[in-house]
Order: structure tokens, then sequence, then C-alpha cells
């Protein structure tokens, strides 16, 4: 395998590692820095130029893109998939996890557990939106705030408004998100490369600090993830199309709670507490990857006319409960079911004779014309009914409040 590792930083302790790692298992490797690439596009020949001279051909990229290049960086990477290079992460995986309300906005969809979160930039929504989350304190974040930088709690409601119209006023978005108590001064790194998590540590602040960054001066212990915990880190990376993740979790009183998805996780402070060989574990990976890459679907269904990916749900009473895929017409009409989702258990590639339920979801490849009639009309969310506050002198004294859930 002859491998690129893309980074501004050489002598950095992660890019250190990962060029030790690889040679040390007798690959070619070389670190280029991002920002020394040309990228030539011309007629079905994408190509890359590096230091003004054609670049080589590689077998595998392994991008480390920092925050203050992603734009540039992403291109790049992008480029590379363009030209067929296995790379570790994908472009579309980091753009997503780089912004934390788009990653927020992508887990939100499914059954992740996240802290309730709001974004908001008219002045008059911010009282409202504080409520939502449950009230003082709250955590006051910059979307593309990194290493604990921009992460601010508010005490009460006055300060965290006058912080949120004070970064507002220099053009600055934040998020406004619920504070979870039992899980103050501490969380979960989990280390996922592929499809499974390899390390775990936890990260405990110091004195009076509420962040639990190791850059912040936050203590590390090994950790045993339990098993919800390590398959919450794995869906977290699949579903934002990163192959090696660093995956940030509090530990909530409804179990794990996802803060943020990183995509360039370091390795000093997990590999020095739990004194594992990580980036050999990476290397290894993308070895074994290389001569059997995923394809990007997106691009090469949009040369197959008619046909595409959709979504089938199953619902109630439909003549498709009961049946087997074989018998319920799906194959006699083109259409394979390549995924079944129920409830939160992950059917890969379905045997033919498995049972139809109610509540299935079947990701189906075929032709668009024949599910097009198969897909539900869209049903408006019905939204939850929330409990409202009432005020101290409204509540009898010999009755004690029921807790806000909002």
């Amino acid at each position: 395998m002859k491998l690129a590792i893309l980074s501004c930083s050489p002598n950095c302790y992660s890019t250190r590692r990962l060029l030790e790692a690889s040679q040390q298992r007798g690959y070619k490797t070389r670190v280029l820095n991002t920002l020394k690439f040309a990228i030539d596009l011309q007629q079905g020949d994408p190509d890359l130029y590096y230091r003004s001279k054609p670049l080589s051909d590689y077998d595998a990229v392994l991008p480390r893109i920092g925050a203050s290049i992603t734009y540039f960086g992403t291109a790049v990477v992008r480029q590379f998939e363009q030209m067929d290079v296995f790379t570790a992460n994908t472009s579309t995986g980091i753009v997503n996890s780089r912004d934390k309300l788009r990653s927020l906005q992508i887990l939100s969809r499914h059954q992740i557990g996240i802290p309730q979160t709001t974004f908001v930039r008219d002045r008059k929504d911010i009282l409202p939106a504080i409520d939502r989350v449950g009230g003082a304190p709250v955590i006051i974040k910059l979307l593309e705030g990194t290493q604990g930088v921009g992460v601010i709690l508010a005490e009460s409601v006055k300060v965290a408004e006058a912080i949120i119209e004070t970064l507002q006023s220099t053009q600055q978005n934040v998020l406004v998100q619920q504070f979870i108590g039992e899980s103050r001064g501490r969380d979960i790194r989990a280390f996922v490369i592929g499809d499974r998590v390899v390390a775990a540590m936890r990260r405990k602040a110091q004195g009076n600090e509420f962040r639990s960054n190791v850059h912040r001066g936050g203590t590390t212990e090994m950790v045993e993830l339990p098993a919800d915990y390590a398959e919450t880190a794995v869906r977290c990376a699949q579903i934002m199309g990163l192959r090696v993740a660093g995956v940030d979790m509090l530990e909530g009183a409804d179990g794990p709670q996802v803060m943020e998805v990183n995509s360039s996780p370091g390795l000093e402070g997990i590999e020095t507490c739990t004194q594992l060989d990580i980036a050999g574990a990476i290397i290894e990976y993308m070895a074994a990857q290389v001569d059997f890459p995923e394809l990007d679907l997106r691009q090469r269904l949009t040369v197959s006319r008619g046909y595409g990916v959709t979504e089938i749900l199953i619902r109630e009473g439909s003549e498709l409960v009961g049946k087997s895929i074989d018998s319920s017409g799906l194959p006699e009409l083109d259409i394979n079911v390549l995924t079944l989702y129920r409830g939160t258990t992950v059917i890969p590639n379905p045997r033919l004779k498995r049972t139809l339920e109610p509540n299935d979801r079947l990701l189906c490849f075929g032709k668009m014309e024949a599910m097009r009639g198969m897909v539900p009309e869209k049903t408006r969310r019905r939204r939850r009914p929330k409990i409202q506050k009432l005020p101290e002198s409204s509540v009898p004294p010999t009755q004690e409040s029921e807790p806000d859930d909002t």
C-alpha cells in the first residue's frame, strides 16, 4: 500500500505516530501538506498536482484536515475520491462533522441521544429558546469551536441572554444547549475505526472547570464502554460518513448523549491513556480496505437512468405485512431490499424468506417508477405536548410540582 497522510503539521504527535505506524508495517508513506495541492479538472480525467508537479499514484489517503482549512482541505479529499483513491474519511463526512449544528441536525433524525439543542438568530427568540432546552444553566457553543474553545456555561438566564447577544453582535453563530447536570465536568471519548470502538477514555475536568478537554487540563482514564455507548459511537460515525472518528458523549441519566463527532481525533491523549496502538489500528484498517473500497452510491446511481435508492415504510394494515420479501412482489418489480430497519435493529442484506412486520423500513434499490407508488404520502408530524412550568405561587404548599421535562 502506498499511503498519503494529508497534514499541515508534520511534527505534531498524531501525524508522527501515523507515519511511524505505517512505515513499521512496511508501507510506503508520505506526509503531504494539504495546502500545497493544485486541483485540475478536465473531461474524464480529474487530477492533482503537488508542489507544481503531477502527483504520483497513491492507494489510500488519510486526511488530517484542520478546522481553519476545511473548505480547501475537503476539496482536495474530494478530488482524491474522484480519482478512485480510498480515503479514510470522506469529504462529506468531514464537512458534516466540522459544523456542530449540521452534525446535530443529521443525528437528530436518528434514534441517537443528543442534548436538547436550539439555534436562533432573532433576539426575541433567545428567551423562549433557553426555556425550551430546560432553562438555566445552559451551554452556549460557537459552531466551529475546537478543544473546548467557544464553549460557555451560563448559570442564569440573564447571563445566557447577555452572552448570546454579545456573540451575535460580533456575527458569531451560537448554539444553545441543554446542560446535562449528572455529567458535569466529565465526558467519554470513544475512538471508532470502521465498525468498532477500538479504545475509549473518560475525561474529567479539574477544579471549577466544567470542560473536560485534555487541552484545558482535564485528566483521563481508560474505560470499558457499555454496549449501548459503543453502539451509539459506531452508529454516529457511520451516519456521519466517517470511518475514523472520535465520538464525544456525556453520561446522561437516559444513556449516552452525543456532543460531537470528530473527523480528525487526536491520538496523543487516548494512546497515552490506554497504552494502545491506535495509529497502528488505523493503518491496518486502511490496508484491509484498499482492495475493497466502498462506492459512493450517490454518484454511481446518477448514471443509472430510471434507477435509484429510496426507503419504503411498511405501515400497519399494508398488504405486505406478514409476507416474506420474496413473496411480497418486490423482486418481480425489480426492487432489491438492501437493508431492513426494525425499531433500533439494522438488518443488512435481509434474507428473502424474512417476514415483513408493521413499521419495518426497507432501504431499496430499483426502478424509481415502481417504487414511487409504494412510498407513503408524508404525514404531518405531531408535536409532543410540552409541560408548562407553573409559577411557584400557583403550586399548593402540600403538593410537589412535577419536574419540568421540556
